[in-house]
C-alpha cells in the first residue's frame, strides 16, 4: 500500500497596485493568475492586499502606511511569503525585507522558483539556473550571504572586498560558465535540427496552460507530461506525426505568459530557436477563459519579440467541452458582456473572421478533430510543396481515423 502523501503549503499573501495603467478589473484578473502561479509553486493564498496608487511608490512599491498594515497582518497570522504582482527593484526589495522581516517575492522570482521546479532536463536546468543569477545579481543583501565562496582566501579577494561583493563575484563567474555551457549546447541542438531532414516542422504555441501538451498527445500518440497547472511542460518536445499520407516534425513548446521576466526570454533564447525555426506555427488558446483574448494578445507580443509573428499559422481554439456562458433574458436591456457570448457567436466575430486558418475543438474530447487535422494537414502540404515541387508521394487527403474504422 501506497503511504499517503502531505503537501506543505506556505502561507501566503498577495500584494498589487491599482494605477493609472492598471485599473482594479484588471488587477483582479492579473492577481488571479498570481495566485494560481503561487499554488503551482507551493502556497496557499490567505488573503490579497491591493493600494491605489498614482504610480508604484519608489521607495517600498506600496508606501509605508501599507506597508505597515501588512507587516501587522503578516505577524498576526503567521505569513511566511509575500508575493508580489509586480517586479521589484533591488532597492525596493532591500527595504520591503527589512521593514516586514518576512520572505518577499515578485512575480519574477515566483516564475523563477516554478521554471526550477520544473525543469527535468540538464538543458532547462541549465537555462533556469542562469536566469536565476541575472535575476538574483543586482538584488544582493546580507540575506544572500549564504552562498558559498570557494574563491575566496589569501590572494583571491581584492582589497577591502565585502561578503557581498565576493558573492557578486562568484555569481558573474558562474553566469560566465552557465553562458559556456548553453552555447556548447545550443551548437548541439542546432545541428540535432539540421539532422532531422527536410520534413516540415509545426510547433505548438499558446499561453501556459491552454492544452497545448495535451493536443500533442492526441495528435502523435505520445505521453508528454501534461497537468492542470502552469507550466506543466517546460523541456521541448519533438515527436512525428503523420496526418494522411504526410509526415511532419510536431513541437510542444514552453508556455507563454503575460510580464515574462526578460531573464527568462534571454536564457529559454534556444528553447525559443524551436518556434523561430518552426515552418508552421499552431496557436492553441484556451476559450473557456474569461481573458483568452488578452492571452492571445500577450503570445502575440512575445512572437513578434522573437521575430516569429510573420509565420503561416493555424488558430486553434481548445477546451470548448469547458466553455460556459450565461444566457440572458429576452427583456434583458442590460448591456451585454464577454460572459454573455455563446461559442457560436464567438466564432462569428473576429476569431471566425481571421486571416489564419480558425478551428474549435476539444483535445480532452477530440471534438472536431478531424477538421483540425484536415486544416493541419492542408497548411503542412502548401509548404512541403512549396519546397518539394517534384515530390511524388504526396496524393489525395485520406483520414486515417476512417481508415482504421473500416478495418474493424
Amino acid at each position: 500500500m501506497l503511504d499517503k502523501k502531505e503537501h506543505n503549503y506556505e502561507k501566503a499573501i498577495l500584494v498589487g497596485v491599482i494605477t493609472q495603467n492598471q485599473d482594479e478589473d484588471k488587477l483582479t484578473e492579473y492577481m488571479d493568475e498570481l495566485e494560481f502561479l503561487a499554488f503551482t509553486a507551493g502556497a496557499t493564498v490567505q488573503k490579497r492586499f491591493t493600494q491605489k496608487l498614482t504610480q508604484p511608490d519608489s521607495k517600498t512599491f506600496i508606501g509605508s502606511g501599507k506597508a505597515q498594515e501588512i507587516k501587522e497582518y503578516v505577524k498576526e497570522n503567521e505569513i511566511g511569503t509575500i508575493i508580489f504582482d509586480d517586479e521589484l527593484s533591488p532597492s525596493q526589495l532591500k527595504n520591503l525585507e527589512k521593514e516586514i522581516e518576512v520572505k518577499i517575492l515578485d512575480r519574477t522570482n515566483l516564475i523563477l522558483d516554478i521554471f526550477a521546479q520544473r525543469a527535468q532536463t540538464s538543458y532547462a536546468r541549465t537555462q533556469v539556473e542562469l536566469a536565476q543569477y541575472q535575476y538574483l545579481l543586482p538584488r544582493l543583501t546580507r540575506m544572500w550571504t549564504h552562498l558559498e565562496r570557494q574563491k575566496g582566501g589569501i590572494g583571491m579577494r581584492g582589497p577591502g572586498e565585502t561578503e557581498i561583493e565576493t558573492d557578486r563575484r562568484i555569481i558573474r563567474d558562474r553566469i560566465t560558465l552557465l553562458k559556456d555551457k548553453l552555447k556548447t549546447i545550443d551548437k548541439q541542438m542546432a545541428t540535432q535540427r539540421n539532422n532531422r531532414g527536410k520534413v516540415v516542422r509545426a510547433a505548438l504555441v499558446g499561453y501556459t496552460n491552454v492544452g497545448k501538451s495535451t493536443l500533442m498527445n492526441a495528435l502523435s500518440k505520445s505521453d508528454v507530461f501534461a497537468e492542470n497547472k502552469l507550466f506543466a511542460t517546460l523541456d521541448t518536445t519533438v515527436r512525428k506525426v503523420v496526418i494522411g499520407n504526410l509526415p511532419f516534425l510536431l513541437t510542444d513548446t514552453v508556455g507563454f505568459i503575460r510580464k515574462l521576466p526578460t531573464q527568462l526570454v534571454e536564457s529559454f533564447k534556444s528553447t525559443l530557436d524551436e518556434v523561430r525555426e518552426a515552418d508552421l506555427l499552431i496557436h492553441v488558446v484556451d476559450i473557456s477563459h474569461e481573458s483568452f483574448e488578452d492571452q492571445v494578445e500577450s503570445v502575440n507580443n512575445t512572437l513578434m519579440e522573437i521575430n516569429a509573428h510573420q509565420k503561416p499559422m493555424i488558430m486553434v481554439f481548445n477546451k470548448i467541452d469547458d466553455f460556459s456562458y450565461d444566457k440572458k433574458d429576452e427583456d434583458d436591456l442590460t448591456p451585454s458582456t464577454k460572459r454573455n457570448i455563446s461559442l457560436e457567436e464567438w466564432t462569428k466575430t473576429w476569431m471566425g473572421k481571421s486571416k489564419y486558418p480558425t478551428v474549435f475543438i476539444s483535445a480532452l474530447t477530440k471534438e472536431n478533430f478531424p477538421e483540425m487535422k484536415k486544416m493541419i494537414y492542408d497548411e503542412v502540404m502548401k509548404i512541403h510543396i512549396s519546397r518539394f515541387p517534384y515530390n511524388d508521394f504526396l496524393f489525395e487527403y485520406f483520414d486515417n481515423d476512417e481508415e482504421e474504422e473500416n478495418n474493424d
